[in-house]
């Protein structure tokens, strides 16, 4: 297949995807790019300056790690002779293996990178016929914008060093392209209200016990779950709680504030949730089987996300223990 047809192709194929909507970005999905780049020589092959076309296909190994395989043809490629037969055009391909990791997290908008791989570069040779076949080392950096979960424009810079002649060269960028396939979100946990145990109400000189309550109210830094140092003795108080009333139970509530996209919001608060409950049974004690934890993401607020100490205070995790007075 021609190039002009594979790009075409792939465009069409960024069309295409664009109106699902449907796939997940992370571990497992696939990525497909169509780019156009500028190619820089080194000064030693006494060749002009070319553009390279082509396309790539990456597979994410996890949501951060992805393998992507590349091919582009050159255009544009000339040997500068200077000499009375003036420059000679030549076509070629360079073929590349590169790792990408990427920073940030799967979702709409801003991720740069970084890369690293092998490439092989077939051109035609400026004196005699046959090829100049080099192999490169890559290394490269750029960023990608994600419009939707699903499409992407990208702009990179690439470095490589032949090891055949140890030249070095480089290429600048842009490209658009496709995800798909991706594992999809997990959905929220059912809420399960606990169940405990009925109390016998305990009456001293005829008088009937009162319920006592134990209310705890964890805060988190933004985009982290793990529980700060200061939140440990709130902790501690619930645990002896419920250690002096063996028979209740609880359900750890996570939540987060207004930012970032729902299923990413979805996941930190059930990890915010899990952190408190995993500190509630190793650090103080109380039975795992005693403690639910869910997660409902930015679904409850409780303070206005336009501010930052709205957004502080919805970044939480809740809990409460009721139980009669003994």
């Amino acid at each position: 297949m021609k190039l002009k047809s594979t790009l075409g192709l792939a465009i069409g194929s960024v069309l295409a995807v664009s109106s699902l909507g449907v796939f997940a970005q992370g571990q497992g999905a696939v990525e497909a790019e169509a780019f156009a780049k500028r190619y820089f020589t080194d000064s030693y092959r006494n060749m002009d300056d070319g553009n390279l076309y082509g396309g790539s296909v990456g597979y994410f190994l996890t949501d951060d790690v992805s393998l992507n395989l590349s091919y582009g043809e050159y255009k544009r490629l000339n040997f500068d002779d200077r000499g009375p037969t003036g420059s000679k055009k030549v076509r070629g391909s360079l073929s590349s293996l590169d790792a990408v990791y990427h920073f940030g997290t799967p979702g709409v908008g801003l991720r740069p990178y970084v890369s690293a791989g092998m490439g092989h570069q077939s051109i035609g040779q400026q004196a005699h016929s046959g090829r100049d076949r080099t192999t490169f080392a890559n290394i490269g950096a750029g960023a990608k914008y994600y419009f939707t979960e699903n499409v992407f424009a990208k702009a990179s810079v690439d470095g490589m060093h032949g090891f055949d002649n140890h030249q070095s060269e480089w290429m600048a960028g842009v490209g658009v392209g496709v995800n798909f396939g991706g594992s999809p979100k997990a959905a929220p946990a059912p809420y399960v209200e606990p169940v405990a145990a009925p109390v016998e109400p305990v009456v001293y000189e005829e008088v009937e016990a009162e319920p006592v309550r134990v209310e705890l109210d964890v805060k988190f830094d933004f985009d982290k779950a793990n529980v700060k140092q200061d939140s440990y003795s709130d902790i501690e108080n619930l645990a002896e709680f419920m250690k002096q009333y063996p028979q209740t139970a609880t359900t750890v509530e996570g939540h987060t504030d207004s930012t970032g996209n729902a299923a990413y919001n979805q996941k930190l608060s059930e990890r915010r949730a899990g952190a408190v409950r995993d500190t509630l049974v190793n650090q103080f004690g109380v039975e795992a089987s005693r403690i639910n934890a869910v997660g409902y993401g930015k679904e409850r607020p409780v303070a206005d996300n336009a501010t930052n100490e709205g957004r502080a205070i919805n970044r939480r995790v809740e809990a409460s223990v009721e139980a009669q007075a003994q």
